[in-house]
């Protein structure tokens, strides 16, 4: 008699309560086998492929792209074959390929020996658990897996017949590509994130449209499938094809009718329950003034002088470079610099960390401003990167506004939002002069720090930013 199991999602090593169905590489009656991709699921920070825990027939999925599934919630549901290869008993997190693996905790799931860029979530649903102490965060990234203390290149997947990792597919899937129509460009065929950009820009693979098909080309043949033995994930067509040959999706992504509610996911998601909760931990209070950067010679960068003044700030009062712990009433202060640079995208908001600012000169802070910002726009920054900075800096002067109080993050103590520069009449000896000034607004906790130490703090920063260089 075949035995049914269920398979909860576990936490993706986030700790977030919920995660997002981006697309499953399976339907109900397929037959997977153990590790194999099942679905790609959207946190708040990544696209996370998750594989099977099992070897069977799928008797059923828990919801389509789009809904959001609750961390320990049923994910799927399969009927075990006891001819295709299980994990072994009692290991419900790791392999036991030919070498005995310790038992893992239960409920928990761990990074693959075998294949380090990608999750093993057990049946029980629960939290991916760390090998050693030491890890301070093994969380799931975009397009790579941290397995170990390294990040590991994520590998494209096939997937009906195309190959592209899972952030290529959620991309596509949010600007209604078909994959099975974009020319691919990356190694051994796979779609690459700019082949769906440029797929977009010029809707030559819209989903729903009709492909044409090449003169001659003979009607695909329906193949038949045997009935006896199951039959592999590679050979079994589970999306139909196209009059080109080229396999659909079975059904185009859900389109958001404007004007209803709609459930906030991934990225925004997670904003709003971390605003939320700074908004109920954090005593904001926010000081501001105009830099005057009329000496400034050309060629300065405005973001590089932003960073180099926020060092200069930290080094001359560090208790704005600190972490507070409310409940705790304790203060660390860093003896280096790490800058969150706020990134806007359409899908919420990212803060990267720019790791040691204050060792950096302007090309340093202008090339790793740049890598953070590439690498938020292609959904392959790692999560590692998207905390753990010691203060952070909002330059949404870029789009508009003069002044602005930027919310406090915790553990963080301070952040500064740069507005739009302007020219203002400003008096000097024998007269006034027009000068380009860049409004600042410093908020800070006013638990952790004194309005005296954010102002001295301010001050550092406007006198570093009237130096020509």
């Amino acid at each position: 008699m075949s035995e049914n199991k269920n398979f909860h999602l576990p936490d993706l090593g986030e700790g977030l309560p919920d995660a997002t169905i981006v697309e499953w590489f399976v339907k109900e009656g397929d037959v997977i086998t153990l590790d194999e991709p099942l679905v790609s699921m959207e946190t708040a920070k990544a696209v996370v492929e998750v594989p099977s825990p099992f070897s069977g027939k799928v008797l059923k999925l828990a919801g389509g792209a789009g809904d959001i599934i609750p961390t320990g919630s049923v994910l799927a549901q399969f009927e075990l074959d006891p001819n295709l290869p299980q994990r072994a008993d009692g290991q419900d997190t790791g392999h036991s390929h030919g070498h005995a693996a310790p038992a893992a905790t239960p409920s928990t799931g761990q990074p693959a020996p075998a294949q380090p860029d990608k999750v093993v979530a057990s049946d029980d649903g629960g939290e991916i658990a760390k090998p050693g102490a030491e890890r301070d965060d093994a969380g799931t990234v975009v397009g790579a897996m941290q397995s170990s203390n390294a990040v590991h290149a994520e590998q494209a997947v096939a997937v009906g017949g195309v190959k592209a990792v899972p952030a290529v597919r959620a991309t596509a899937r949010k600007l209604g590509v078909d994959l099975g129509r974009v020319r691919a460009t990356g190694a051994d065929g796979a779609v690459t994130m700019a082949d769906v950009k440029q797929a977009a820009a010029d809707g030559s693979a819209k989903v729903g449209a009709a492909p044409a098909a090449p003169a001659g080309a003979p009607a695909a043949a329906a193949a038949p499938v045997a009935a006896a033995a199951p039959v592999s994930r590679a050979a079994d067509a589970r999306a139909p094809l196209s009059a080109a040959g080229k396999p659909m999706r079975t059904q185009p992504p859900g389109v958001v009718a404007k004007g209803q509610p709609e459930p906030l996911k991934g990225v925004r998601r997670n904003m709003a329950r971390v605003m939320a909760d700074a908004h109920s931990k954090v005593v904001p209070t926010t000081l501001n003034d105009d830099a005057d950067i009329h000496a400034w010679v050309p060629g300065n960068d405005v973001t590089a002088r932003l960073v180099r003044a926020i060092v200069v700030g930290c080094q001359k009062v560090p208790a704005l470079n600190a972490w507070f712990d409310g409940d705790a009433l304790t203060r660390t202060l860093h003896a280096h610099v790490d800058v969150g640079i706020a990134v806007d995208t359409d899908d919420g908001l990212f803060v990267p960390a720019l790791r040691n600012a204050d060792v950096l000169d302007a090309r340093g802070i202008r090339e790793g401003v740049n890598r953070l910002r590439e690498q938020v726009e292609a959904r392959s920054i790692a999560a590692s990167e998207l905390s753990g900075y010691t203060i952070s800096l909002s330059n949404f002067g870029m789009f508009a506004g003069r002044y602005a109080t930027p919310v406090v993050v915790p553990p963080c103590v301070a952040i500064v939002g740069a507005g739009r520069a302007r020219h203002q009449m400003t008096p000097v000896m024998g007269g006034v002069e027009a000068h380009k000034v860049i409004p600042l607004s410093v908020t800070f906790d006013h638990r952790a720090a004194t309005g005296g130490e954010a102002a001295r703090f301010l001050r550092a920063m406007l006198d570093d930013l009237a130096l020509a260089n």
